[in-house]
């Protein structure tokens, strides 16, 4: 059977490669410490799970509004005027089944095949999977190493504008990097999609997961909120991963029209659990906040522990669950050939399981650091201290 040509550009999520294989690894009686994917061993808030609960006990399980229903379209619109200081309604808002499907419509309602879509890369696999997927062009963008924490590379963004430029993805609160936009870079970033006239698709998923810090979005600076569509997401902040609930939020034509992509897609999100996402914006948020507080305390034992690895070097965001050190020189004291003899023989000595910089885009013009991504949203403390004492251990043996 041949396969539709565009088959061959529908990349993947590299990370549930690195889970399997070490999935198979404890399977065979080791032990390991899962640092590798972006899931969390933390339950979900019990009045949210009720809620879902007696969603369905009263018969919400058929089909609902393909944009969403209107309890959960307010309390979005809602919830997030009042978070970013904008004006918003259930208009602005289309729900989906998980934020991954915002990114492909954002795409599908506004980019055309053969348009250029700029990305950051290291960055979720997804956006170039799509961009490729749909036919436009990817356009990669970096960052460099700043006093705090990594920051946007303007001189790369600026270089890779060109006349076919439709629009550029920006993910503050950055997966893998941890990284926190300043103020004065979102501003910057809002300057060039005003001056080249872009779309921007502003992917929040870890908007609340913040330790310190006064948030900002791009969509609420002046004469951005008609051209920037908000990617949220219900999984982080009340660790509801597996329940595939978010939304799209932005302009009500282009929401319209996301919402006739529903329709043709999924038909609609699943009704019952759009009422226990009613119940996690409007009920009881101990739960939203006890969840941030664990994330908070794994954070501090997971930088520590890496800082005192000989040859890692790591930044301690303020927001995700993400760590990115710097391991180049742990890398050479241990002889590993490239990433990936790297991140295997961390598995095979140490049980720590990660993924590396490369399973999140292929490397930059003169990359020359080497960098893994260190989740901590499913391992317990005391887990990720004596895994990383192990890493610690291997490291300073060779």
């Amino acid at each position: 059977m041949k396969l539709a040509d565009r088959v061959a550009r529908l990349g993947t999520e590299t990370a549930f490669a690195v889970s399997a294989e070490a999935a198979a690894y404890a399977a065979a009686g080791n032990k390991v410490y899962p640092f590798h994917i972006g899931d969390m061993n933390l339950a979900t808030p019990a009045n949210v799970q009720e809620a879902a609960i007696e969603a369905m006990r009263g018969g919400k399980t058929g089909y609902c509004p393909n944009g969403g229903i209107p309890a959960l379209r307010a309390a979005l619109a809602a919830e997030v005027a009042a978070t970013h200081g904008m004006k918003l309604g259930p208009e602005n808002v289309a729900i989906q089944p998980g934020g991954k499907p915002v990114i492909e419509k954002f795409l599908l309602a506004l980019v055309n095949p053969g348009d250029e879509v700029l990305y950051p890369n290291p960055g979720f696999p997804i956006y170039e999977s799509q961009i490729e997927f749909q036919g436009a062009k990817a356009v990669p963008y970096g960052f460099v190493p700043g006093e705090e924490n990594f920051l946007l590379d303007f001189d790369a963004i600026e270089g890779a504008i060109t006349p076919k430029t439709r629009a550029i993805i920006f993910n503050n609160l950055h997966n893998p990097t941890g990284a926190v936009s300043p103020r004065s870079e979102i501003e910057a970033l809002a300057e060039l999609a005003i001056k080249h006239d872009l779309y921007v698709l502003s992917d929040e998923a870890y908007w609340d997961v913040r330790y310190g810090g006064e948030p900002l979005s791009i969509a609420a600076l002046p004469g951005m909120a008609e051209r920037t569509v908000i990617l949220y997401t219900f999984s982080k902040k009340f660790a509801m991963t597996g329940w595939r609930l978010g939304g799209a939020i932005g302009p009500a034509d282009v929401i319209a029209v996301i919402a006739t992509l529903n329709v043709n897609e999924e038909s609609c999100t699943n009704h019952f659990v759009q009422w226990a996402g009613v119940e996690a914006l409007t009920g009881d948020q101990s739960g939203a906040a006890e969840i941030l507080g664990i994330l908070q305390k794994r954070r501090d034992v997971a930088a520590d522990a890496l800082n005192a690895i000989p040859g890692v070097s790591c930044y301690s965001p303020t927001a995700t669950f993400y760590l990115f050190p710097d391991v180049t020189e742990a890398m050479e004291r241990v002889g590993a050939a490239d990433y990936d003899d790297f991140r295997l023989g961390s598995l095979h000595n140490t049980g720590c399981s990660f993924c590396t910089r490369l399973h999140f885009g292929r490397a930059l013009p003169g990359e020359t650091r080497k960098y893994v991504r260190i989740a901590y949203s499913g391992i317990d403390a005391d887990q990720i201290e004596e895994g990383l004492g192990k890493l610690k251990a291997w490291v300073e043996s060779a």
